[in-house]
């Protein structure tokens, strides 16, 4: 399959992008230890391999988009790519993370194997910018606030600097305060400009602001979520999986325990065929 620009989705030795077989790209949302990053790792790849998904690894360093001051950030961007390169070197699969600002974009780029842009910051030129000129994969969230429309201009901007490993991250509208919508033609609208295109089903699930000084959200809707956009037609699954999400430092109402991610896993694979 060949995406737009002639990028054929080579991300990793290992891993070439594409719509069959489906990749998942999931982890805890924020590296609260390196056993943690280990254990779910290790879960997630076994169980990829099982049902024939592709698996990358996804965890963050550092959540400066927190709704609260006061709560946890992360390890920092050393200790945090130097978990996220052990477990590249360990388990021999691509890996992903989030920077914030051009400077955490060249050193992040050193490691990983997809370089993340928020969504509060997908408009953010400079950090596309730098970004593109890493020369790795870059996945694009698209922001709350932003139409498919902005985003694929955001994904033209990193093209015309010369970079078209390009992946369009959807991960819900808002709609009102403290509400997230999907609207599943964005999907469409994503695929059909050409670039690869992610669904984000976690984050989906988000109420923002809406838990007294944190995210709240809806886990149950996960699974159904999930469902509706492979059903859609994506060429990536994004998902956080934590070992207890319940007592996780960062968006414990939308992350998914092993148990839930299994069946999210098993029953799309029917989808797949």
């Amino acid at each position: 399959m060949t995406f737009k620009h002639g990028w054929t989705g080579d991300i990793h030795p290992k891993l070439t992008l594409g719509q069959k077989p489906l990749t998942v790209i999931a982890g805890p949302c924020m590296f609260e230890s390196r056993e943690l990053g280990f254990e779910v790792a290790t879960r997630l790849k076994t169980l990829c391999e099982e049902l024939g998904f592709n698996y990358i690894f996804k965890s963050s360093y550092d959540k400066a988009n927190r709704t609260s001051g006061n709560t946890a950030r992360g390890p920092g961007l050393e200790k945090g790519l130097g978990w996220l390169a052990d477990i590249q070197n360990s388990f021999q699969i691509p890996v992903l993370t989030d920077v914030h600002t051009p400077e955490q974009a060249r050193e992040a780029a050193s490691v990983v194997d997809i370089v993340q842009v928020p969504a509060f910051l997908c408009d953010q030129k400079n950090l596309l910018k730098a970004c593109a000129l890493s020369g790795k994969t870059i996945q694009i969230k698209k922001g709350q606030h932003a139409s498919p429309e902005q985003l694929i201009a955001c994904a033209d901007y990193i093209a015309a600097e010369g970079n078209t490993k390009i992946l369009l991250c959807e991960r819900g509208s808002s709609f009102g305060y403290n509400n997230l919508v999907v609207d599943y033609r964005n999907l469409v609208l994503m695929r059909r400009s050409g670039y690869a295109t992610v669904f984000d089903g976690t984050h989906a699930a988000q109420l923002p602001g809406a838990g007294a000084g944190q995210s709240s959200g809806l886990r149950d809707m996960v699974p159904s979520l999930c469902a509706a956009a492979v059903a859609v037609g994506i060429d990536a699954l994004f998902m956080e999986v934590h070992t207890n999400p319940a007592k996780a430092l960062s968006d414990a109402s939308t992350q998914v325990d092993f148990t839930t991610a299994e069946s999210i896993l098993r029953r799309i694979k029917s989808l797949t065929l």
